[in-house]
């Protein structure tokens, strides 16, 4: 009852500062609780995940080359088994922190346009980890890189630490990288980007995926940044269409709504008088 009153006397749910901040703290908390479950199941999975992200290493030394993976000193292991049980953590809760992102952006939209967010919201998850997915399948093309740059007769001996962290950094960039798009379409379901707007700007991106795609993937595999850069191009024109029809929507309700009070406008003069 308390929640229908106060939409009653706020049906277009503004907020104050400080409720925005109480909002925030609300969804952040939520977001923090979810990681913090995800992390024990991160624990158990970390040693396969680690296994899987260190196998590119181990493939330069199934080849003949030295190759290994150090630990710096007597806690490394138990940092590198926190920060990838972390890494696993983000991951799992990707749903709930996407949808807290979505919550806090979009208080003040009809039913209508939440349930359509919603919608593109359990696309972002999908999307996330095909990205973070992508980004594990150019990881061995670019330690193979980085290796042909030594000399095949030094070792290529590699921090423990450094390295997850790279590794990590990589597939959570592609990871976001996919996701972009459908928080273009959030902003535009917001009204703070027009559809249009997003398709003037499609020479700018494309090239900021091009940039983005050959800084991720090595530079003389010119395949491998094609297949990382096409999903994304091919997601961001997408978003562009869905924001447009979007908006068109949105004018053709408005102009409806402006042509009713026209109408109306010579009965509330007589009213008036």
């Amino acid at each position: 009852m308390a929640e229908q009153a106060r939409k009653r006397r706020n049906p277009e749910g503004r907020m104050s500062l400080g409720e925005h901040l109480v909002e925030f703290r609300k969804r952040l908390l939520i977001s923090a609780v979810a990681i913090v479950v995800a992390l024990v199941a991160g624990w158990f999975l970390s040693d396969w995940v680690w296994n899987m992200l260190r196998s590119p290493v181990q493939d330069l030394a199934a080849v003949g080359r030295d190759a290994q993976i150090s630990y710096g000193d007597i806690s490394s292991g138990f940092d590198t088994k926190v920060q990838i049980a972390l890494f696993i953590a983000v991951i799992l809760a990707s749903p709930v922190w996407l949808y807290q992102i979505w919550a806090f952006l979009a208080p003040g939209l009809t039913r209508r346009e939440k349930l359509t967010g919603v919608g593109f919201l359990a696309a972002a998850v999908p999307l996330f980890l095909g990205g973070a997915y992508a980004g594990w399948l150019v990881l061995p093309n670019i330690v193979r890189l980085l290796a042909s740059f030594q000399p095949t007769e030094d070792t290529f001996n590699l921090n423990a630490r450094s390295y997850l962290d790279f590794a990590i950094k990589l597939v959570l960039a592609v990871g976001v990288g996919f996701v972009m798009p459908v928080l273009l379409v959030m902003l535009n379901f917001i009204g703070v980007l027009r559809g249009a707007s997003i398709l003037r700007s499609w020479r700018i991106a494309i090239l900021a995926i091009i940039l983005f795609a050959a800084i991720a993937t090595p530079a003389a595999d010119l395949m491998s940044m094609f297949l990382l850069a096409a999903p994304i191009i091919v997601l961001y024109f997408a978003a562009a269409g869905i924001s447009i029809l979007h908006d068109r929507r949105v004018d053709r309700r408005h102009a409806e709504e402006f042509a009713a009070y026209d109408l109306d406008a010579p009965q509330r003069a007589n009213d008036t008088n």
